[in-house]
This record gives structure tokens, C-alpha cells and sequence, in this order.
């Protein structure tokens, strides 16, 4: 049976193509400000990397902030169940689940079958999402994609305001005045948005299988912070961490089949 997920997402909509539970496509695009348009591409995009039609698709679910954009599809999935069918499809024996995107933060205990048994969002301010560094980067002049790296070559241990993104940047911006190296303010604030992460894990209970989906699972800095932060030798990474609630919405295509 063919499948498909769709996660638009609010900086990337992504399509997931599965084959009997096999992932056999991928399509991403920037979401910007046309969601349809995005879909859509996102969506011709997987089609042609698994090398199919639209009509070999037998059955699509959508799920992510823009999931309500996304037409003819069998069903919508909310992102707390397209994250946790996600976890347990590339790691069955994690029960934490953590989600981190451009703008949101998520935790989720799940089941052995991959259903939520309880959850704790962070929706109210950036501090808790992908967005936060990339703000912060821009207070630093440092792209995004080498935040990560730069906390990586520091040891140092600078307490940061992670409630809130404005007052996290007006510290970042004294600690710049106070001629603070740029790695230490990095790993700064890597901690300080892994401090506010950790906090709703812990909520819904830390399992030592822990398993990370959403585009910051590509910075190295953040996964290294959110390590020390709840003292693991290792956290549950797929190799394509951006597409996870879309595989999520893959899988529970084929089982609601």
C-alpha cells in the first residue's frame, strides 16, 4: 500500500511517501506566505523522488499548523499524534518524544503502540522553538547554521533569561558590550532554550529513550545541550528529523486505512 503525509509547517511544508511502511520519497519546500503553492510543491516533489503518480497514492493524511490548506487528503491529524506515530515508527522502544520546529516546542509520553498518553506544548513564546536561535544568531551577526557548531567549542556556563525571546536578547546583546567570545554566548543560549524544552519533558516524564523530530534536531549544539540538560549519553535522532510529522501522518494513513 502506498501512503502519504503532508506536515505545512510554518517555515517548511513537507511531503513523506511511504511504500508498506517503507519510506520511498521526500519533497520540501519553504512554506512562505502561499501555503497552497508550497503544498503543492512539496507534494510534486516526493511524488517524483519515489518516482510514482499521483494516482498511485492510495490514501494521504495532512497534519502540521497549516494542515487546514491541505485539500483532498483522507484525513487531518493533530501534531501531538502525527509526532508520537512518528517516534515510535522510527524508534520503537522510546516512550519521550520531543518535537522542536521554528515555532513551537512539544513534548509527548507515548505507549508501546505509539499512542499519546500524555503531552505538554510550548506555544507562547519563541523561546521555546527553532526561531529563538535564529533570532539570536542575528543578534550575534552568525548565520543559523553555524550557531550549532559555534556552542560546540565552548565549556563555559552563562545562565540566560529562556522565558523570553525579548529580554534573551537583550542579554545576548550585553553580553556583546561585555566583550563576551561568541561561542560562550552561543552555548548561552543553546542552553537556555534546552533548559525550557527539558522543563515540559519533564512534565510528562523523562524515558531514557528519548527521541528528538523537528529541524532543530540538525543543530548540534542543541542536541548537545539538551544531553547535558537531562543527563543522557544519547538522544533518538532520525536521519531526517524535519520530516518526522510527516512520516507521523504517513503511518497513520495506512492505519486508518
Amino acid at each position: 500500500m502506498i501512503t502519504a503525509g503532508i506536515d505545512c509547517g510554518a517555515k517548511n511544508t513537507k511531503t513523506i511517501v511511504m511504500k508498506d511502511g517503507q519510506i520511498i520519497g521526500k519533497g520540501m519546500v519553504l512554506t512562505g506566505f502561499d501555503q497552497n503553492k508550497a503544498i503543492i510543491a512539496s507534494w510534486e516533489a516526493a511524488l517524483k523522488d519515489a518516482g510514482i503518480s499521483e494516482g498511485d497514492v492510495e490514501r494521504t493524511c495532512g497534519t502540521g499548523s497549516g494542515k487546514n490548506s491541505i485539500k483532498n487528503v483522507a484525513g487531518l491529524v493533530n501534531d501531538i499524534k502525527a509526532m508520537a506515530k512518528s517516534a515510535n515508527y522510527f524508534f520503537p522502544n522510546a516512550r519521550t518524544v520531543t518535537d522542536v520546529g521554528a515555532e513551537e516546542g512539544r513534548a509527548v509520553k507515548i505507549d508501546e503502540n505509539g499512542n499519546m498518553v500524555d503531552f505538554a506544548i510550548n506555544e507562547k513564546c519563541a523561546a521555546g522553538a527553532g526561531a529563538f536561535i535564529e533570532a539570536m544568531g542575528r543578534a550575534l551577526e552568525t548565520p543559523l547554521e553555524e550557531m550549532g557548531p559555534l556552542a560546540l567549542k565552548s565549556d563555559k556556563e552563562i545562565p540566560m533569561n529562556a522565558q523570553c525571546a525579548i529580554f534573551a536578547e537583550s542579554e545576548v546583546v550585553g553580553l556583546i558590550h561585555a566583550k563576551t567570545e561568541k561561542p560562550d554566548i552561543s552555548k548561552a543560549i543553546h542552553d537556555a532554550m534546552a533548559s525550557r524544552i527539558v522543563s515540559m519533558i519533564r512534565r510528562v516524564g523523562v524515558n531514557e529513550d528519548v527521541v528528538m523530530i523537528g529541524g532543530v534536531g540538525y543543530n548540534p549544539g542543541f542536541v548537545a545541550a539538551m544531553k547535558r540538560e537531562l543527563k543522557l549519553d544519547n538522544i533518538q535522532i532520525p536521519e531526517d528529523p524535519e520530516y518526522g510529522a510527516a512520516v507521523g501522518a504517513a503511518v497513520v494513513a495506512k492505519e486508518e486505512a
